[in-house]
């Protein structure tokens, strides 16, 4: 099932490329090299409990923002797992810090399937997950710089997506990718020098 999916990663935030043993993808949006402004912005979706969620869900604490989708096999469940373990590896920051799931597959994901995904063992606890509408989820892709591919028909379709964590700064701000293929250890290493460094100073 893995070679018939791309995943997708963002490179230097201005190229996406196929992790997977497929072409590389070129595209997701705007150039973003002269700034992380260009990264993030206003959402409106709902949580697993079914709750309105927008951006200032993302205030006040260090997000790690992963967009995926619960169907997915292999990239997705292995991200959330090592976020799990990151957060673990934090010690007394973890405290600092929440996970963010982010479904690019509303057709499927539910707030009561995402809910039911989210409560797996090797996932960090809590973990939030968003979700809406097609519209409401593509406008929250489109402010991220996602890219998304739904592929195939019928309810066995697959979908190539983004597969970067985006860590957020307390104030909502973007701060940089973290690649999903580091280490546990390398993730909590750059999430620390993010937490020592504090929020960037918005322009």
């Amino acid at each position: 099932m893995s070679v018939m999916r791309t995943c997708l990663m963002i490179l230097l935030a201005t190229a996406v490329v196929g992790c997977g043993p497929s072409t590389p993808v070129k595209g997701g949006g705007e150039p973003v090299a002269s700034g992380v402004a260009f990264i993030g912005g206003p959402f409106n979706l709902v949580d697993q409990d079914g709750r309105p969620q927008d951006q200032r869900l993302l205030n006040g604490k260090w997000s790690a923002l992963f967009f995926g989708y619960t169907y997915c096999p292999d990239i997705c469940p292995t991200t959330l797992q090592a976020l799990a373990q990151t957060k673990a590896q934090l010690g007394g920051a973890a405290k600092d810090l929440q996970i963010v799931f982010v479904s690019v597959d509303p057709e499927r994901d539910t707030p009561a399937q995402i809910k039911a995904y989210l409560q797996t063992p090797a996932f960090a606890q809590p973990t939030i997950g968003l979700t809406g509408t097609p519209e409401q989820v593509a406008a929250a892709v489109k402010a991220y710089r996602v890219v998304v591919q739904k592929q195939g028909t019928g309810e066995g379709y697959t979908v190539n997506h983004t597969a970067v964590i985006y860590l957020m700064d307390p104030k909502g701000q973007f701060d940089r990718p973290i690649t999903e293929t580091l280490s546990p250890a390398e993730m909590a290493a750059q999430i620390r020098d993010a937490m020592k460094a504090g929020p960037k100073v918005s322009s």
